[in-house]
C-alpha cells in the first residue's frame, strides 16, 4: 500500500494565499459558526434524519419531549417533567408552556403558535404512517398507544416494560413538527422545515450550502438566564472532499473539523494522537469516548460462496492486526475492536467475545474452505467511501499473505448507503452510533424482523436463539441481568462472523482558538446553542 505525503502543497498554498479580512468582517463573522458536512445532508425532516450528519443538523432546528445532555444522561426539553407507573408502562409528560414554532405564515396572524400535546400526537402518529413510511417508526415498536390528555400533558402507554424507552424519545425521530406545515409541503417539508429548535431554517441549495438563523423565541436560556443560542447564524457547505475541508480549517473559512482522515492526519497529530506543535497557538484539541464502532459487515443473502462461507468470514476476523491498523493509519485515536460488536463503555462489552490477531488460524481456515468447496483461488469484494480506504487497503493486504483476495470498490456515501440497505453489496464498509446508553441498541440491528432496507439488519442475520434472548433482555429491568444476556448475544453473533468490527472511536473535534462552548459527547451530535465565538 503506497502512502502519500499530499499536504505540502497544501501547506504552501496556505502560506501563499492566507489573508486578513477588516475589522468590520472580523466582528459579523463573528457571529457565525461554519462547517462543512463532508457526507451532506439528506434531509431536514427529523422523521427521516438516521445519519449522524442528519442528526447534527435537525438538533438545531427541532426539539422532542426531552433530551441528552454531554454526557448522555436523560434531562427535560419541550417537557419540563415526566413521571412513570410503578410498573414501567406508563409515561406521562408535563409541557412547558412556552415553546413556540418557528415562524410561518401558514400559523396566521401571529405567524407562529405554541406547541400543545396534540403536536406531539400528530408527530408520533406521522412515524406510524405507512404512507409516510419514515425510517424512524421503529423507536415506537414497543408502544401501544400514545394521546394528549389536554394542551399541556401528554401519555404514552407501552405494550410491556422497556428500561431503555425514554431514551429512544431523545431521538430527533421524535421531534415535534407543526401539523399545518407538515400537510401542506407533504414530502417537501424535507427542505421547508419548520420546527422549535435554537436556529431556524433559511436556505438550502442542496450540494452547496445550507444557512439557519439564530431563534430569537427558543425557550431554552443559559445559566445565568441570557437568552440561548449566542449565534446569529449557522452556515454550512458540502465539500465532499476531507482534504479540501481540512485547508478551508487551516485557513479559517471554517470553524470547526471533526475526526481525522488519511489526507490531514499527520499534517495536525503526531504519531500518538498529540496535536503537532504548529497548531498549538491556534488550534483547540478536544478527545473523548466515542459509542461508535466501526465495523465491515457481511450480507448473508449474497450468493457468493466466500461470503456464505463462515470460515472465510472468520478468516478476515482473524487475519489482520487491528492495534497495528490503529497505530499506523488512525495516529493512535481510537481503541482496536476486540471486544465484539457493543463498544466500551456500554453494559456488555466483553474483551472475551471478539476476534484478535491470529493470521496462522485464518490462512487455515482458508485452505479448509478451498478444500472443502474446490474454490482454488477464493476472492471477495469490499465495498468502501474514499475515507476509509486506507483501511480497506491495509486489510486487504494482509488477507492477501494468508490466501484470500479482496478487491476494494470506492463508492460515495450516499450511494454506499443505498447499497447497503438494499443488499446490492457483499461486504460494505459502515459504523454504528449509539443513540441512547444502552447496549440493546447496538444489538437491535441483529434482531430478524429489523432487516434493511425497512430496518437497520444489512446482514439478513437471522437466529432464533438471539432473538429469544433478545426480546427477553428489553423487559428486564436489572441492569447486571441485562448485562449478561448483552454479552451473550454479542457472542452469538461473533460466532456467526456476521461483520468484522475495526475499532470502537473516539471523538475528536478541532477548533479554531476564537470557539467556545462547543464541548463533545460520545455520539458526536452536534449542539451549537451554547457556542462562542470572540
Amino acid at each position: 500500500m503506497t502512502k502519500h505525503n499530499c499536504f505540502i502543497p497544501l501547506i504552501l498554498f496556505i502560506a501563499l494565499f492566507s489573508s486578513c479580512s477588516d475589522s468590520e468582517e472580523k466582528s459579523k463573522d463573528n457571529l457565525v459558526f461554519r462547517y462543512n458536512e463532508h457526507a451532506n445532508i439528506n434531509t431536514l425532516d427529523p422523521a427521516f434524519s438516521r445519519t449522524l450528519q442528519d442528526n447534527s443538523i435537525n438538533n438545531q432546528l427541532f426539539n422532542g419531549l426531552v433530551q441528552t445532555d454531554s454526557d448522555l444522561n436523560i434531562i427535560p426539553s419541550i417537557a419540563k417533567e415526566w413521571t412513570v407507573s410503578d410498573n414501567g408502562i406508563v409515561y406521562t409528560f408535563l409541557l412547558r408552556n412556552d415553546v413556540f414554532f418557528h415562524k410561518h405564515s401558514l400559523f396566521g396572524k401571529d405567524s407562529t403558535r405554541l406547541v400543545v400535546a396534540k403536536d406531539f400526537e400528530y408527530s408520533l402518529n406521522r412515524l406510524r404512517d405507512k404512507k409516510v413510511a419514515a425510517p424512524g417508526g421503529w423507536v415506537l415498536n414497543q408502544v401501544k398507544d400514545f394521546y394528549a390528555v389536554n394542551d399541556s400533558i401528554f401519555k404514552i402507554e407501552l405494550k410491556e416494560s422497556f428500561p431503555p424507552f425514554i431514551g429512544l424519545l431523545a431521538m430527533k425521530y421524535c421531534s415535534v413538527v407543526p401539523e399545518e406545515v407538515v400537510e401542506h409541503y407533504g414530502s417537501e417539508f424535507r427542505s421547508n422545515p419548520i420546527g422549535t429548535g435554537p436556529f431556524k431554517f433559511k436556505r438550502w441549495e442542496e450540494n452547496i450550502k445550507l444557512v439557519l438563523r439564530r431563534n430569537k423565541n427558543y425557550f431554552e436560556k443559559d445559566s445565568l438566564g441570557n437568552s440561548l443560542p449566542y449565534l446569529e447564524a449557522v452556515s454550512l457547505t458540502f465539500l465532499p472532499d476531507k482534504q479540501n475541508e481540512f485547508l478551508q480549517f487551516v485557513l479559517g473559512n471554517i470553524d470547526y473539523v471533526s475526526g481525522l482522515d488519511a489526507s490531514y492526519k499527520d499534517e495536525i497529530l503526531t504519531s500518538d494522537g498529540k496535536l503537532q506543535q504548529k497548531y498549538h497557538s491556534t488550534v483547540n484539541m478536544t478527545r473523548g469516548p466515542y459509542l461508535n464502532t466501526e465495523y465491515l459487515g457481511f450480507y448473508l443473502d449474497s450468493e457468493t460462496p466466500e461470503i456464505q462461507s463462515e470460515l472465510i468470514r472468520k478468516a478476515v476476523n482473524y487475519g489482520f492486526d487491528r492495534a497495528k491498523m490503529m497505530l499506523y493509519l488512525n495516529n493512535s485515536v481510537g481503541n482496536p475492536a476486540i471486544g465484539g460488536f457493543i463498544p466500551k463503555g456500554l453494559q456488555g462489552h466483553s474483551e472475551s467475545v471478539g476476534f484478535s490477531y491470529q493470521p496462522k488460524k485464518a490462512k487455515a481456515l482458508i485452505n479448509q474452505f478451498i478444500k472443502e468447496s474446490g474454490i482454488a483461488k477464493p476472492e471477495i469484494t469490499l465495498t468502501t467511501t474514499s475515507n476509509y480506504l486506507n483501511f480497506c487497503e491495509y486489510i486487504q493486504g494482509e488477507l492477501e499473505k494468508v490466501g484470500l483476495k479482496i478487491n476494494v470498490d470506492v463508492m460515495p456515501e450516499a450511494s454506499l448507503r443505498s447499497a447497503r440497505s438494499n443488499g446490492k453489496v457483499d461486504l460494505f464498509r459502515s459504523s454504528w452510533v449509539a443513540d441512547y446508553l444502552d447496549a440493546e441498541n447496538y444489538l437491535s440491528i441483529f434482531y430478524s424482523k429489523n432487516f434493511a432496507p425497512k430496518g437497520s439488519n444489512y446482514f439478513h442475520f437471522k437466529n432464533e436463539t438471539f432473538d429469544s434472548l433478545y426480546k427477553k433482555a428489553i423487559t428486564i429491568t436489572d441492569i447486571d441481568e441485562r448485562k449478561h444476556l448483552y454479552t451473550s448475544m454479542d457472542s452469538i453473533a461473533m460466532d456467526s462472523a456476521i461483520m468484522i468490527p475495526l475499532f470502537y472511536d473516539e471523538v475528536i473535534r478541532f477548533t479554531k482558538k476564537n470557539v467556545s462552548g462547543l464541548g463533545i459527547n460520545a455520539i458526536n451530535l452536534l449542539d451549537l446553542k451554547r457556542v462562542k465565538k470572540q
